[in-house]
């Protein structure tokens, strides 16, 4: 059974493929990006990326193939760990392994497991469609600017006028002054008087208006009770999908007392229900962002818990 087929289908769709007793191959969107050097453009895209730390079997690629291969469950597990101790064998005696779609896994001269991606195809969803475009480099014209520029200047002649006598239309523009200032005193105290007709009857008609005012009596038919209650809208939860698993333990008292030395250490950690297969899952922390949880898991690394990882999963 080739079961790098099946986490290259499950790349697709999560962030993180658990092959249990071998580790778990992890996704990480890099953003499109422009080679300088090629002049190439790169759409965005999921980097594979291997942790040898994490070997717990979380279910999910069990589940894949046994709905995929139409066998149960148990069978499944078999072919996982056949293929994983298949694996292991041709590592111990230094030979290289080569998943398709996914990279290549070999010893070093410590080793430890080594993992060099190698992905011809582009796991983000998002991105389907969109390949790598490459642009000619724009090519700018430069003007030479220490030639000698020689302009020949227009050479121009004045010549002269005679001046006529232009005294009339001084006379014409004094009379044009005089004809417009009339008019426009005449508007002026036409405007003033149209303004203090209208203010008079603004006041009648207001003081009319008080006047009834003051003689009205109000009637409420339909009067609305004394307390009026609204429906309040509910308080919409924050979805947290992203877990940072501490571990699973088979003892329920033991999965509480590694919850409490969590919380001891400042984590918001919680214990999970039993899952289906009698264990009982102790999380460091939920979060909202996948960002966030892989930040955390980082810093738990650093701090030497190298089996804490992520578990996608709404609760």
């Amino acid at each position: 059974m080739m079961i790098e087929k099946h986490i290259s289908a499950l790349l697709y769709r999560y962030q993180c493929v658990t092959v249990p007793g071998l580790g778990a191959f992890l996704t990480e969107i890099r953003p499109a990006y422009l080679d300088a050097g090629t002049h190439t453009f790169y759409p965005p895209k999921k980097l594979i990326s291997f942790n040898a730390n994490v070997k717990n079997n979380d279910g999910l690629l069990a589940n894949h193939i046994a709905l995929q291969e139409k066998i149960s469950y148990s069978e499944a597990v078999a072919a996982i760990t056949f293929a994983v101790d298949r694996w292991k064998l041709s590592l111990n005696n230094y030979d290289v392994i080569t998943l398709k779609n996914l990279g290549e896994i070999g010893l070093n001269a410590e080793g430890s497991l080594v993992f060099s991606p190698d992905t011809p195809v582009n796991y983000l969803t998002e991105a389907f469609g969109l390949s790598a475009i490459a642009s000619p480099a724009v090519k700018r014209e430069v003007f030479n600017t220490t030639e000698d520029v020689t302009e020949e200047k227009e050479v121009v002649v004045f010549a002269p006028e005679r001046r006529r006598s232009y005294s009339y239309l001084k006379y014409a523009a004094v009379f044009a002054v005089l004809v417009a200032a009339g008019g426009t005193g005449f508007k002026a105290y036409n405007d003033n008087r149209v303004a203090t007709q209208t203010l008079a009857v603004q006041n009648a008609v207001q003081q009319k208006v008080e006047q009834q005012i003051q003689q009205a009596t109000f009637f409420i038919d339909n009067p609305l009770p004394a307390a009026v209650t609204l429906p309040l809208k509910e308080a919409v939860a924050v979805k947290m999908p992203y877990h940072v698993v501490a571990g699973a333990y088979k003892s329920e008292a033991n999965a509480d007392k590694a919850m409490n030395a969590l919380v001891v250490k400042g984590f918001k950690a919680r214990r999970l229900k039993a899952n289906k297969f009698g264990l009982f899952p102790v999380l460091y922390g939920s979060f909202e962002h996948y960002s966030e949880a892989k930040q955390t898991m980082r810093e738990i690394h650093t701090t030497g818990d190298k089996e804490a990882w992520i578990l996608v999963q709404d609760l």
